[in-house]
């Protein structure tokens, strides 16, 4: 994630609760993530309101989310964009991050023609939690390649990568490191310093497996897109 997709606002509804540490979400839970995100992605990039959704209690407790498009059936990333930290409730996390992943300023914005040739992911995130190292050449042995996603932070820059892009790469714990400083527009070899600060979150991922078609959970083991 580039350093203006992070966004710092807070708005005042729930604190982040424990079940984003702690909770799985469920299979039914998941497929209305990616519905919601499919719509709001559908309704911003066509200029219409979207259509409500009743969610349960979980969307409205503050969570983090990404949300990202691939083109079908390449799997070539289309966008993504997310809020790593909880600043939002989760349903508006994911109705953000999909409006947004329309926008993603790598890329062309998302034109109504392209909407039936891209598949909707969304990742519910658990909040970042910082590694506390003794010396930084040990973090590489703190990090559950498969498991945890980083963000990397040092003044105002940020770096996010999701726990996907690792599996999807067979990257080390290192290069995930690296790469994950150099996303944040710092040096590969920054996670070295002591001023750099590295987070770890994990991430339930449920995914279309074709455009507005069925939702599945994700296995990490079955990448197809870099983040």
């Amino acid at each position: 994630m580039h350093r203006d997709e992070t966004n710092n606002r807070c708005d005042k509804i729930k604190e982040p609760a424990d079940l984003f540490r702690r909770m799985r979400f469920t299979d039914p839970e998941g497929d209305l993530a990616v519905r919601i995100a499919r719509e709001a992605l559908d309704a911003h990039v066509e200029g219409r309101p979207p259509r409500p959704f009743s969610a349960p209690a979980s969307f409205e407790a503050k969570g983090g989310a990404f949300v990202t498009l691939n083109v079908h059936p390449s799997g070539e990333l289309r966008g993504c964009i997310g809020y790593p930290e909880p600043f939002f409730a989760l349903l508006k996390s994911i109705v953000k991050g999909a409006e947004g992943a329309a926008e993603d300023p790598r890329f062309p914005r998302l034109e109504a023609g392209e909407l039936p040739k891209v598949t909707v992911e969304v990742s519910l995130l658990t909040p970042p939690q910082l590694l506390q190292a003794k010396r930084a050449k040990d973090l590489p042995k703190m990090i559950r390649l498969g498991a945890d996603g980083l963000k990397i932070a040092q003044g105002p820059y940020r770096g996010i990568l999701l726990p996907q892009v690792p599996v999807e790469w067979g990257w080390d714990a290192e290069t995930f490191l690296s790469e994950g400083c150099i996303k944040a527009g710092l040096l590969g070899d920054a996670w070295l310093d002591d001023s750099i600060r590295v987070y770890t979150f994990q991430a339930e991922i449920f995914s279309e497996v074709e455009p507005r078609g069925a939702v599945v959970r994700r296995d990490l083991g079955a990448g197809h897109a870099r983040r």
